[in-house]
């Protein structure tokens, strides 16, 4: 028998492989371009592609292995030479008791989460230096050993080094160089933005007037936000100095691709190939890219956009026909076997199942496990065409650069339809989970006020027909949740004196119902002749056919207004709203939840300061509706003609996302081989509720019934015609203010003027003669009272 080596014993004599340290990702950069290397050199030295040395001088990902200690040898050896001689007169250093002798700094292993990234918390004394750190070793505030930089006032005793023998180690990584806005040697600062028909980027908040309720805020919250950003958010901030897209366009010259930022400045490189796989390593070389809106949240990818020029350069298909040579809209990508996915796959890039379309992502997972992926707009295959976008017609490739590069900023990278974009709103402000230190080390944990990553199902009255959970489901048992689509016969007065249809729309009445509303965030409980608690999200059977409502009014609890006939599911705001008029709310069963918070507030506040932004941008800022009302009606009558058409495709881009993450909440399979009871993909998302949808629905519409009950009392004027948000009075004239001025000549309040979600503006006027013949023909006059249209159902 042959003796053959023992595998262990082997390993073992090898001795322990630990990672060798690195400097910072800056003073890689730093040691390289002093010395006088390329990237090409260096890469084809170190045998790796100038891909992988870019993602390890951007800090995107770190080398293993023998790469790894290649790379630290060089870094080593570059830095020992270009270190200065020391002086022959030196003074010593002074002897220091051995009892009070620091050792000398060790590489050590910063705490890092699951994912590999570093664990950051807010700047304490490093226990070496002294000097501030945001990262921690077993929970200390530390540098990586070695790269401790000198103290501006070093302590007078050394710190006693923290033992790291116990230190969790998943890499070594060495910390990035605090600076508070760092730009990377790599990608030259940009030059000042041009002049253009927009604003460039601005945070949410910078330009919104203050109303007098802001002015009125906490004073630590004030004094909080006039610190800045926290450590976490300028952090990941400085991650993506490029901003977060790019539009690529091919050169005056026809010679080249030029690349056009978010902020109205051309790109410093462009891609130097002309091949999706150079556009996808130059994206990830410039960083591009947008910084995550949670601390436990993930970062935005870049998005490229490429113009119709761009995309023939690139040597993609036009939109057509033909399978074998076009992109084919219904079949939504291009086929696996066309040569664009096949070069793509060559350079080692993977597409996702959505394939080669018009939103498509990009990605390749490195050695260290961290993905990187780089996401593309193609407007020719019908990107920006549909799905909420409305995009002006002949817009050049800067101006698009900072049209979505706004809405970029003021809400998040677009990636697809506004809807989709909405939903990835909502999980990036409400991540699932978030990194946990345990004794046994890592583990994934929630998230206070998130919902859990897989979903859940909810009750059976809450799903479509097609779900599974509804297939035995007789139909009386759905709870059904729809919009207002109203109007009545007018009366006998409002035949003889009224002139005029005047329709008031209330601004983004779903996102104003949507804050501070409390949301279910865990599994229905089914519970049988239940105590009804307005406290507590879910859905109620009960009967609320003897509520008195104003017979001139829609009833509050049915989609089409009309009184409750028996027993029918109803979410808690409806019952909760039964209770405030006054009726006794008895129900038989209920599904609720009792984990439950406000799941969509963030989203509601940044959405909205996303719209109050962009109207203060198109001239129509908080305040001037309560200034002057006429100045109001004149300035919303004039912003369509008038207003920046870009800032008018972001301010419907934020309409349409608001509107679309509700109807997403509910969406239902699509596809021609689905059959009923059949589970489909959305399901699986945290974010598919049909009970979330209910809620916010059913919120807007007691919120309007309690708008037009106050007017009717303060103006003695009731709705003739409600379509969602649009509510049509009879009126002498045909102006928002023939409506809302009282009795005594004040403005009435029920329906205030102003730019706010959930205040109202005018929305259109009509003669009486067509209002009367629109009724006689059964068709809501709400839904005609913008000239030359129809009003959406979002407004």
């Amino acid at each position: 028998m042959t003796d053959t080596p023992d595998p262990i014993n082997a390993l073992l004599g090898a001795g322990p492989r630990r990672p060798m340290p690195l400097p910072p990702p800056n003073e890689r950069v730093r040691l390289r371009t002093e010395y006088g290397l390329t990237k090409a050199e260096t890469a084809k030295a170190l045998g790796v592609s100038a891909s992988s040395l870019t993602a390890w001088e951007s800090g995107q990902r770190e080398p293993q292995g023998e790469a790894r200690a290649a790379y630290a040898k060089l870094l080593e050896g570059i830095a020992a030479q270009l270190a200065p001689a020391q002086p022959a007169s030196a003074v010593p250093a002074p002897v220091v008791p051995e009892a009070y002798a620091a050792p000398a700094p060790q590489p050590v292993m910063l705490d890092q989460n699951p994912d590999g990234s570093l664990l950051m918390a807010p700047p304490a004394p490093c226990v070496r230096c002294g000097n501030p750190s945001v990262y921690r070793a077993q929970g200390h505030p530390m540098h990586l050993g070695g790269f401790c930089r000198p103290a501006a006032s070093a302590p007078a005793v050394p710190a006693a080094p923290v033992p790291m023998a116990a230190a969790p180690v998943v890499q070594q990584i060495a910390e990035p160089a605090l600076t508070t806005a760092p730009v990377p040697t790599a990608v030259p600062r940009r030059s000042a933005p041009v002049a253009g028909p927009m604003a460039a980027p601005r945070r949410a908040s910078s330009s919104r007037p203050a109303s007098s309720s802001r002015a009125r805020k906490a004073p630590a919250k004030a004094a909080a936000k006039a610190e800045g950003p926290s450590d976490w958010e300028a952090a990941a901030a400085a991650r993506f100095p490029a901003g977060p897209l790019a539009v690529l366009d091919v050169a005056k010259d026809g010679k080249s691709l030029v690349a056009y930022l978010a902020d109205g400045t051309v790109a410093p490189t462009a891609p130097a190939g002309r091949t999706l796989a150079d556009v996808v390593e130059w994206a990830l070389e410039t960083k591009l890219g947008s910084p995550r809106l949670h601390r436990h949240g993930k970062d935005g990818d870049a998005l490229v956009v490429l113009t119709d020029a761009a995309l023939t350069d690139l040597g993609l298909p036009p939109m057509g026909r033909d399978e074998k040579r076009d992109f084919v809209q219904r079949l939504g990508q291009l086929p696996k076997t066309h040569k664009a996915v096949k070069q793509v796959e060559k350079a080692g890039w993977q597409l996702t199942q959505r394939g080669l379309g018009p939103w498509a992502r990009i990605f390749r997972t490195p050695e260290d496990g961290k993905r990187v992926c780089v996401q593309l707009c193609i407007p020719a295959w019908g990107a920006l065409t549909s799905g909420g976008w409305q995009i002006p017609d002949g817009l050049g490739a800067p101006d698009l650069a900072r049209l979505l590069g706004t809405y970029a900023t003021r809400v998040l990278t677009p990636r697809g339809s506004t809807a989709v974009s909405g939903l990835e709103l909502v999980t990036a402000l409400r991540p699932p989970t978030r990194a946990v230190r345990t004794e046994a080390g890592w583990t994934s944990g929630p998230v206070e006020g998130s919902r859990p990553p897989k979903g859940f199902d909810p009750a059976p009255p809450e799903v479509p027909d097609v779900h599974p959970l509804a297939q035995d489901r007789a139909p009386a048992d759905e709870l059904v949740t729809e919009a207002w689509d109203w109007f009545r016969e007018l009366t006998e007065d409002e035949k003889r004196t009224a002139l005029y249809g005047v329709g008031l729309d209330v601004n983004m009445a779903f996102l104003a119902a949507a804050g501070r509303l409390t949301l279910p965030l865990g599994p229905p409980v089914h519970e049988l002749n239940p105590t009804f608690d307005k406290r507590i999200p879910g859905s109620w059977l009960a009967d609320l056919s003897h509520v008195a409502t104003d017979p001139l009014l829609p009833s509050p609890f049915t989609a089409d207004g009309s009184r409750p006939t028996g027993p029918a599911w109803y979410s808690t705001v409806k019952l909760a709203y039964a209770l405030e008029l006054g009726a006794t709310v008895q129900p038989t069963e209920a599904y609720l939840r009792p984990e439950h918070g406000p799941y969509l507030d963030p989203w509601h506040k940044r959405l909205r300061a996303a719209y109050l932004d962009t109207m203060a941008a198109l001239g129509v800022p908080l305040d001037l509706a309560d200034r002057d009302p006429l100045a109001f009606l004149d300035a919303m009558t004039a912003l369509k003609t008038t207003g920046d058409p870009a800032e008018l495709a972001v301010l419907t881009a934020i309409k349409q996302t608001a509107k679309g993450t509700i109807g997403k909440m509910r969406e239902r399979p699509r596809g021609h081989g689905y059959k009923p009871g059949e589970r489909w993909p959305a399901l699986d998302r945290p974010t598919w509720d049909p009970l979330m949808r209910a809620l916010v629905i059913d919120t807007a519409t007691v919120n309007m019934h309690r708008k037009l009950r106050k007017m009717a009392a303060d103006t003695g004027l009731h709705a003739i015609a409600v379509l969602s948000d649009c509510a049509v009075f009879a009126a002498p004239g045909p102006g928002a203010l023939d409506i809302l001025t009282k009795p005594d000549g004040t403005l009435t309040t029920s329906l205030r003027l102003g730019v706010s979600p959930g205040l109202v503006k005018h929305e259109g006027s009509r003669p009486m003669a067509e209002i009367a013949e629109l009724i006689a023909d059964g068709a809501n006059p709400a839904r005609h009272m913008k000239a030359g249209g129809v009003v959406s159902a979002d407004e």
